[in-house]
C-alpha cells in the first residue's frame, strides 16, 4: 500500500522475494491498475478495499467495481473481492478462476466459521480468504478445525488478524492455507523479511518442531530472532513464534494446534507456568516460578525449569558480591530470580516495589529485606531492575524514578531500547551499567541446551538479538504502518 503510483511500483519490486504480491490501490487518490501493474516481474492480486470493510476506498461500489475490472483486463492474475460486494457474483460468473474472495470479521471468530467458508468455497471462487480477528490463543483450534475440513480444496487462505494470530501466518500449512501474506499494514503481520529470513518459512513442514514465547506484548520481544537463528546454525528443524496471550491456560488450549514443544514464558504468566507444570526442577520449586517449559509425551505434561537465575548471575560472574549492598526494584517472577541468585552469592538484598506488600511477599523466603520505592539515597551498591519495561508509560520511562543513582553499578533487565532511560541517567551519573541482552542471551543459550541437547551457539544467539533490537529501533522511528494501518 502506498499514496503514489511512483511509491507503489517501489515497494513492489522492492518485495522481489515473495511469490506473489498484493497491489492495495485504496491508498491512492486516483487509482489506475494499469499503472500500479505496469513493469511488473511478479504475478499480482490487486485489492481496493473500500471504508466498509476496513479499507480506505471512499468511492461508489460502481467505480470501485470499474477498478477492478481495469485490474482484469491490464492482465492482473487475481483480483480480490469482499463477500459483500454488491458486484461480486457478477465478477465470480465473468472470472472465477482470478478471483480472491474475502471475507473480513474483525468482531471475533465468528460461531459459523466453517460454514461461511463452504459457502464462499461454493461460488467457484480461485480463493476463499478468511480473515478474523483471533483475540486469543485458544481462538486457534477453531481456525485449525475449519482448515482441516477446507485445507485439501487448495484454494483455502485462513488468516488469524491480531497478535495471538501470528501462528497462522508463519504456519499456514497447519491452518489449511494454500498462502500466507506478509506486510505491514495490519495488526500480526510480519515483515517479508522476517518471515523468510528470521522464520524460515519457506523450511517450515510438517515435521518442523514449534517453540515459542508466551507473554504479553511478546510482539516485543527478541527472543524470536534469537533462537531462530540458534535453530538455524545448528540446522536443527524447529521454528520460534511469538505467542501473545493474556491467560496462560490458552498455551494449553493450542499446544496440540501448533504442534508447540516448548515455550519460553515471560511476564505475567511464570507462576501459572509453575504451576501447571507436572514436572518441576529444583529452581522452579524454589521459586516457586518457571521461564521454561517443555512438553513431555511419558508424562502427558509440562516439565518445567527457570533459567532466569543463571542468566542474571552470567554477567556478574567475575564481581565479588560477598557483602555488597544490593537492591531489586521488582516483583514479579524475574524478580524472584535475581533475589535467590544474589542471596546465594551473600549479597545483603533489599527488595523495593511500588506495592511493598508483594515486595515482602519476594524477600521474606530468602531472608532479605524490602520496602516501598523509592530507593533511599545512599543505601545500595548494586541496583537491579526487574520492572518489565512495558510496565512504564509508552515502556520506555525509568522504573525507579526518585532514586538517587548514587550507588556503583545498575543492571537493568529491560533490553528494549538497548540503552534504557534508567541506563543512561546511571551512566550520566558515573555508575557502571549493564543492559538486559546480557541476561536474555545467557537464560536464551541454557533454554536452546535444554530443548535440543545441543550446545548453544552463544554468539550467533547475541548477534540475532542485537540485529534485531537494531531493527525495532529503526521501525519505531517511522515504520509504513503509522501512515497506513487501517
Amino acid at each position: 500500500m502506498a499514496g503514489s503510483h511512483g511509491e507503489l511500483r517501489r515497494d513492489r519490486e522492492a518485495a522481489a522475494r515473495a511469490d506473489l504480491i498484493e497491489l492495495r490501490l485504496d491508498g491512492l487518490e486516483e487509482p489506475d491498475p494499469g499503472a500500479a501493474l505496469a513493469g511488473r516481474r511478479r504475478p499480482a492480486v490487486v485489492t481496493c478495499r473500500p471504508r466498509w470493510d476496513g479499507g480506505r476506498f471512499e468511492g461508489g461500489e460502481d467505480e470501485r467495481r470499474r477498478i477492478l475490472e481495469a485490474a482484469l483486463e491490464a492482465g492482473a492474475e487475481y483480483v480480490d473481492v469482499e463477500w459483500g460486494a454488491p458486484f461480486r457474483d457478477d465478477l465470480l460468473t465473468r472470472c472465477p478462476d482470478r478471483i480472491v474472495l474475502s471475507w473480513h470479521e474483525s468482531g471475533g471468530v465468528p460461531s459459523d466459521l466453517t460454514e461461511r467458508v463452504r459457502a464462499m468455497l461454493a461460488t467457484g471462487a480461485a480463493r476463499a480468504k478468511m480473515a478474523v480477528l483471533v483475540g486469543r490463543l485458544a481462538d486457534l483450534p477453531i481456525l485449525a478445525a475449519c482448515g482441516r475440513q477446507h485445507g485439501a480444496s487448495g484454494r483455502l487462505v485462513l488468516v488469524g488478524m491480531g497478535e495471538a494470530g501470528v501462528a497462522t501466518r508463519v504456519l499456514p500449512s497447519r491452518f489449511g492455507s494454500v498462502w500466507t501474506y506478509a506486510g505491514d499494514v495490519a495488526a500480526g503481520q510480519l515483515s517479508l523479511e522476517r518471515l523468510l529470513d528470521e522464520f524460515r518459512i519457506r523450511s517450515v513442514g510438517p515435521g518442523t518442531r514449534v517453540y515459542g514465547v508466551v507473554g504479553r506484548s511478546v510482539r516485543r520481544s527478541v527472543s524470536p530472532a534469537m533462537h531462530n537463528a540458534a535453530f538455524a546454525v545448528t540446522k536443527v528443524d524447529a521454528v520460534y513464534l511469538p505467542l501473545e496471550t493474556e491467560a496462560f491456560e490458552d498455551v494449553d488450549a493450542s499446544r496440540t494446534v501448533l504442534g508447540l514443544e516448548g515455550c519460553s514464558v515471560t511476564a505475567p504468566h511464570k507462576l501459572a507456568a509453575a504451576r501447571a507444570s507436572v514436572s518441576r526442577d529444583s529452581v522452579v520449586l524454589r521459586l516457586d516460578a518457571a521461564n521454561t517449559l517443555r512438553w513431555s509425551q511419558s508424562l502427558a505434561g509440562w516439565e518445567s525449569t527457570n533459567t532466569d537465575l543463571e542468566g542474571f548471575l552470567a554477567p556478574l560472574a567475575d564481581l565479588e558480591l560477598g557483602g555488597l549492598r544490593a537492591t531489586v526494584v521488582g516483583a514479579g517472577g524475574a524478580a524472584r530470580a535475581v533475589v535467590a541468585g544474589l542471596t546465594d552469592r551473600e549479597a545483603r538484598v533489599t527488595v523495593r516495589a511500588r506495592d511493598a506488600t508483594r515486595a515482602r511477599l519476594v524477600a521474606e523466603p530468602f531472608g532479605a529485606g524490602w520496602g516501598p520505592l523509592p530507593v533511599p539515597p545512599g543505601t545500595w551498591d548494586l541496583l537491579v531492575n526487574a520492572i518489565p519495561a512495558e510496565s512504564g508509560p509508552d515502556g520506555v520511562s525509568s522504573p525507579v524514578e526518585g532514586t538517587a543513582l548514587d550507588g556503583r553499578l545498575v543492571y537493568d533487565l529491560a533490553y528494549h531500547p538497548a540503552e534504557t532511560p534508567l541506563l543512561a541517567e546511571a551512566r550520566r551519573r558515573g555508575c557502571t551499567t549493564i543492559g538486559g541482552l546480557d541476561m536474555l542471551v545467557a537464560q536464551g543459550a541454557r533454554q536452546f541446551e535444554w530443548w535440543t541437547g545441543q550446545q548453544a551457539p552463544t554468539e550467533v544467539m547475541r548477534e540475532a538479538a542485537a540485529r534485531r533490537l537494531a531493527a525495532m529501533h529503526g521501525e519505531r522511528n517511522g515504520r509504513p504502518e503509522e501512515r497506513y494501518a487501517p
